[in-house]
């Protein structure tokens, strides 16, 4: 009999992780960036030094021009306790690449980064505990169902098809470059995300591979909806046909606004485990990392998450560095994951 693919082992290997405890997701990579302060020749590179566009800002052109510091990231994040590290390809499709003039290179991006976080994290797990990578897809820039003109509510900017496409190319990238899993993030539009989801359902169709799928989506304020209108609740029921491994939320707010929406979350989607990754409060331009919150606040407010029993991924977005998520990893290791046949189990201390 031929062994199984290593796409399932992992597989195999991160749901028995997530049944044994709380799974701890890595934090922001733009926070990081920021900190080397880097200038147009940093992002153009040699390869890139007559390129027509300005390119700074486009953090996933980095992948092939600083590597080294995007491999520097991972490990610091690895070191700090996360289990799971996500690609630097939040906006490496080549509908978000366009706008750089490099959307025939957005394969490219997508297998490279794929590769150094692979060796970020093989360098060091172990089989006592091994370390995942997450082939992360942004939302894109452009949105199947709002319209970018205020006086034509009909009109869009791009179609199903499109967006389709360009995921199933980045995740062609990603499942090259060694990834284990998928991550459809920071979805405000659901239409968006489920071009992405069709996309990857075709290319494991068709690669004879199936890599786990986790779902995050954004509640962009006090109304408790993504942008698109959808309610936490309506969210899942529209992407539960997906079957993910996990379902979550993720930027946009702080964990203590964030409460509610994930408790909420807790509660319907009983049949899938449950990820956060909050920002690190509100942004604050004063701060070092341009949020508010130091690690031991983000860090008891997951950790509250995980006493209540709401979660079984946590993790920080914008705003959070190493030093969030080892606090995080350090709090919330004190308590059970989240039963997923139970929404409603509360996690109680380890003995």
């Amino acid at each position: 009999m031929n062994p199984q693919p290593m796409a399932y082992t992992r597989g195999a290997a991160l749901e028995a992780l997530l049944r044994q405890r709380i799974v701890i997701i890595d934090g922001a990579m733009g926070t990081m960036i920021q900190r080397h302060k880097l200038g147009e020749a940093d992002f153009r590179g040699a390869r890139f030094a007559d390129h027509a566009q300005d390119l700074k800002g486009n953090n996933d052109l980095l992948v092939l021009t600083r590597p080294d510091i995007i491999r520097d990231i991972h490990a610091q994040y690895l070191a700090a306790g996360a289990d799971l590290i996500e690609t630097n390809t939040f906006g490496a499709t080549r509908i978000a690449q366009a706008d750089y003039g490099l959307a025939h290179l957005a394969r490219e991006m997508n297998v490279a980064a794929a590769r150094l976080a692979r060796q970020a994290a093989d360098a060091v797990a172990t089989p006592e505990r091994p370390r995942f990578v997450a082939g992360a897809l942004g939302p894109t820039p452009r949105t199947a169902s709002i319209s970018p003109d205020v006086n034509d509510a009909g009109a869009r900017n791009v179609s199903f098809d499109e967006l389709r496409d360009a995921y199933r190319e980045q995740a062609e990238g990603l499942l090259e470059g060694g990834c284990d899993l998928f991550l459809v993030e920071t979805i405000f539009d659901t239409l968006n995300a489920k071009a992405a989801i069709f996309a990857l359902d075709e290319l494991m169709h068709d690669s004879g591979e199936r890599l786990p799928l986790i779902l995050s989506g954004t509640v962009t304020d006090a109304s408790g909806r993504i942008l698109s209108g959808q309610t936490v609740a309506a969210f899942w029921h529209s992407v539960r046909h997906a079957r993910p491994l996990a379902v979550g939320l993720n930027c946009a707010l702080g964990a203590a606004v964030m409460r509610p929406y994930i408790e909420e979350l807790s509660k319907v989607a009983g049949d899938t485990f449950v990820s956060c990754y909050p920002n690190a409060g509100l942004p604050n331009p004063m701060s070092e990392t341009g949020f508010d919150e130091t690690p031991a606040v983000t860090g008891a407010q997951l950790a509250e998450f995980a006493q209540a029993g709401f979660i079984n991924i946590a993790g920080g977005c914008c705003g959070t560095t190493p030093e969030h998520i080892a606090e995080i990893a350090r709090r919330v290791g004190a308590y059970r994951p989240r039963s997923r046949h139970d929404p409603l189990f509360s996690g109680l201390a380890k003995d």
